[in-house]
């Protein structure tokens, strides 16, 4: 599997996930930057994705909503805030109402996904910061290490 380490830490309000792949980093760069790849990978398995907006250019906005197996779907929106292709961009994650806005009962993330080339392949490390240890702890009680590591997983079987 490709997640080798999950690290949370409250007092920094940290999520940190870290992934190896057999893939140079423009490889899992493009993962990343064409939407159809994207919703392949972006949210568990039973969860799939689709983006319906995706600027990944800083000040760009991506709107998209995972769709479970009974038909729910939970919308999204990335506003992206940094993009050093094919090295890193952050972007602003948050939960949203179906019409995109945010949803202010669930808590945003700012995220930085870097990639570095490591062991003749490429090194993800995405770290999630939250505005308070309560916040962080609401999305881990919701499952989010699960969820984005069976998300991060899949990425392997799609630049193989």
């Amino acid at each position: 599997m490709p997640v080798t380490d999950v690290r949370h830490d409250l007092d920094q309000r940290t999520l940190t996930i870290t992934a190896d792949f057999a893939a140079p980093v423009d490889r899992l760069w493009q993962v990343y930057a064409d939407p159809r790849q994207l919703e392949r990978i972006w949210g568990p398995p039973e969860c799939p994705a689709t983006f319906v907006k995706h600027e990944l250019t800083p000040g760009g906005v991506m709107h998209y909503f995972m769709t479970d197996q009974s038909g729910q779907r939970y919308h999204g929106y990335w506003r992206i805030t940094e993009v050093d292709q094919p090295r890193s961009f952050s972007f602003v994650d948050g939960f949203a109402n179906e019409d995109f806005s945010a949803d202010e009962n669930l808590p945003e993330s700012s995220n930085t996904f870097t990639f570095t080339e490591h062991d003749g392949g490429t090194q993800l490390v995405a770290v999630s910061s939250y505005q308070t240890a309560e916040a962080l702890q609401q999305v881990l009680e919701m499952g989010v290490v699960e969820g984005a590591s069976a998300a991060v997983n899949q990425i392997d079987a799609l630049v193989a």
